[in-house]
């Protein structure tokens, strides 16, 4: 079975719960596929993965057609029931096995120190609790795992970040499905014990005007080889 979360039975309601901002999201997401380059920082960000991976927030699951054969297995971590069920009709096209299952990043539904590796796409943005959240990667990353991250947040300017800071009080998580602009995601997980790797600062799209939601890190982390008890 690749697919062990279709079970049948009534299911408990999501504590994440953005109807219309999903169906926004999903169309959207696609068409940044080619109109941002999506799809090359996707192919990126997930080339030479091997063994057992968590990719937490999957959302509608575009990542999935862009994981290498050397990938024993993908459990995917996803809140959003619309998105949820897009995730896992995206697993069925998968080259890799996927298992698309409902969670949250602040309480993940697996073992300790399970995976390989994690990634996290575009999803610190909007968990509701980040500390929380980046204590379950490291939870259950084995000792010397990655994480792959591809995240936006803090970025450009005095001026940008002042609009940034003012859209995250008003208006722009009740509409944009929890998302925060002006997060920095690369000092949350350097803050959460993670040594960090190779990283790329990018502004999407890179051709026009700089958007609030525009600064990206792309890059790669690991969780630090515990030393042994005596």
């Amino acid at each position: 079975m690749r697919l062990s979360s279709a079970g049948s039975g009534k299911v408990a309601r999501s504590p994440v719960h953005h109807p219309l901002f999903a169906r926004c999201y999903a169309r959207a997401s696609v068409r940044a596929e080619t109109g941002l380059g999506l799809a090359g920082v996707r192919e990126r960000l997930l080339v030479g993965l091997s063994g057992r991976v968590i990719e937490i927030g999957a959302g509608n699951g575009l990542n999935f057609g862009h994981y290498p054969g050397t990938v024993a297995e993908v459990v995917a971590i996803e809140p959003e029931p619309l998105l949820r069920r897009l995730a896992l009709e995206a697993a069925l096209r998968a080259r890799v096995p996927v298992d698309v299952v409902p969670g949250t990043a602040e309480a993940l539904p697996v073992k300790s120190e399970a995976f390989d590796a994690v990634v996290l796409s575009l999803v610190l943005c909007s968990v509701r609790d980040v500390e929380r959240a980046l204590g379950e990667v490291r939870r259950v990353l084995r000792p010397g795992g990655e994480v792959r991250f591809f995240e936006h947040g803090r970025g450009g300017g005095r001026a940008m970040r002042l609009t940034q800071r003012a859209l995250d009080r008003t208006l722009w998580p009740a509409l944009s499905g929890g998302c925060h602009l002006s997060r920095d995601p690369v000092a949350a997980l350097r803050e959460a014990g993670f040594a960090l790797g190779p990283l790329r600062r990018m502004v999407l799209p890179e051709r026009g005007p700089a958007l609030p939601a525009s600064y990206c890190a792309f890059g790669t982390a690991w969780r630090p080889d515990e030393p042994e008890a005596r």
